[in-house]
Order: C-alpha cells, then sequence, then structure tokens
C-alpha cells in the first residue's frame, strides 16, 4: 500500500520563508551527502547524526568524527537523510503541512516550532534508547511537530491523498484529523512493536516530535490565531475556483474535495 498526501485546503496568505529555507537547506545537504565516497558518506553520519550513547556521555566518538559537540547533534541530525525515498516523503509532509502552519504562525515562530520539535523529538529517542550507538539522523521528528500543530490548528482539513493498494489508484479526501489522528497512532502503536527496532525508524522520535509540536503550538502562537479551525465551506473553494480560473483559465479550475 502507497498512501502519499498531495495538497491540502488551508489558506496561505503569505510566502513561506521559513518552509522554502528548510526544504532547501535539507536538500542541499541531501546533496552535500551524496556527493561524498561512501566511507566519506558514512563518517558524516555518525559526525552529524545523533548518537544517544555519545549524547549522554557512555561512549566517545574516534577524534576525527568529533565535527561538532554532542548537544549540537540534536540540531545537525535535522538536516541530514539515509536516502532518496526519505528526503523525498520528508520534504513533500512538510510543504504541505508546514506552509500552513507557518502563515498561523509566522516565520520566527514557525522556526523555533520546528527547530524544538526536532530537538525535543531527537531527545525523546535518546532518552528510551540511551546506550544506543546508532545514529539517528532524519527531519522526521520536526515534521511530527508540524503534523501537530496542524492537526490542532485545522484539525477538520481536508488533505488530498493518493492511494495506490495492488490495481487500485485513487485520491482521496480526508479530514486532517482522521489522517494525522492515524498516523500518529500507528506511531504510537509501533513504539510498542517488538520489530520496531529492527525497522531501523525512530518511533518515538515521532510521538514525541508531535507532542511537542503541540505543546510549542500552545506556547508561541500569536494572539488572536484560532485553534480547531472548522471546516472550510463551498464558498471558499467556490473562490478558489474562481481564483484558478483567473490565473490559469477554465483548465486550471481548483475544486477542491468535492471534485
Amino acid at each position: 500500500m502507497l498512501a502519499l498526501p498531495l495538497y491540502d485546503d488551508t489558506p496561505k496568505v503569505s510566502t513561506p520563508v521559513a518552509t522554502v529555507g528548510l526544504v532547501t537547506a535539507c536538500v542541499l545537504v541531501f546533496l552535500w551527502q551524496t556527493s561524498l565516497p561512501p566511507h566519506a558518506a558514512a563518517a558524516a553520519v555518525y559526525s552529524y547524526g545523533m548518537i544517544p550513547a555519545v549524547l549522554f556521555g557512555s561512549a566517545e566518538l574516534p577524534a576525527r568524527l568529533q565535527a561538532v559537540p554532542a548537544w549540537m547533534t540534536l540540531v545537525t541530525c535535522q538536516f541530514l537523510h539515509g536516502g532518496i525515498a526519505h528526503i523525498a516523503g520528508n520534504m513533500l509532509c512538510l510543504w504541505i503541512f508546514g506552509r500552513g502552519v507557518e502563515a498561523a504562525l509566522g516565520t520566527l515562530r514557525f522556526l523555533l516550532l520546528y527547530l524544538g520539535s526536532g530537538v525535543i523529538a531527537a531527545l525523546t529517542q535518546a532518552i528510551v534508547d540511551p546506550a544506543n550507538q546508532v545514529p539517528m539522523i532524519g527531519a522526521s521528528g520536526a515534521i511530527a511537530g508540524v503534523l501537530g500543530a496542524y492537526l490542532v490548528l485545522n484539525p477538520r482539513g481536508n488533505v488530498v491523498v493518493f492511494v495506490w493498494i495492488l490495481v487500485f489508484i485513487r485520491l482521496v479526501s480526508l479530514p486532517a484529523v482522521r489522517l494525522l489522528g492515524l498516523w500518529f497512532f500507528l506511531q504510537l502503536a509501533s513504539t510498542l512493536a517488538a520489530s520496531a527496532s529492527q525497522l531501523g525508524v525512530a518511533f518515538w522520535a515521532h510521538v514525541g516530535g508531535f507532542l511537542a509540536g503541540i505543546l510549542l503550538l500552545l506556547l508561541l502562537r500569536r494572539r488572536g490565531t484560532r485553534l480547531l479551525q472548522p471546516r472550510r465551506s463551498r464558498a471558499f473553494y467556490a473562490s478558489r475556483a474562481r481564483d484558478a480560473r483567473q490565473r490559469f483559465g477554465r483548465d486550471g479550475d481548483w475544486t477542491g474535495p468535492w471534485g
């Protein structure tokens, strides 16, 4: 089964400077990773990835790999990725959900929420498994925080998802509360699965980041920012369709989840 979110219906009233900047930074770092010889690329993961045992002082990296202080890897690990599918999935989610959260918070507050969620996510994973000597990399924990914030802001927003199950291919519109609620439930369930550690996925980081995003949204939101926003009306989609016709002509109509 393949399920990919494609777009949502949250109004974007400003240029998402932070979202664009974060996507660009992650892509540039990934291109740098892929430009390295295999041994150097592996060394970069150990130098800049978060290693719980190193973070808590029960293990130490060789001097040649100590590029930054151990505490700083809580941030640097967020910009490394393990492959094209890893970064593509993360950046797609950041682009879809980050723009709406940034529009609600503003650029600086959104950056604080994103990086703060990433740090808490990495710490959560480290606390759960403090002796682990495998580097944790990826923006998943920070993006989980964005998902948590999005859920509190727009629980009834619609997200269009591409679903592919064997020969079944379809675009499905789902309320954010269902899509993100299911995602969080699966992450929480995976933390309890015996095979979770074998999958090489930091599920506890996802759980910690998601909850951190909710808390940070409540702390950082601007005065007047509305939480638990209602479902978009048909009038909203009609206005979006009119805008699309003006910009792109009839072929560019955007009709929302009602098709």
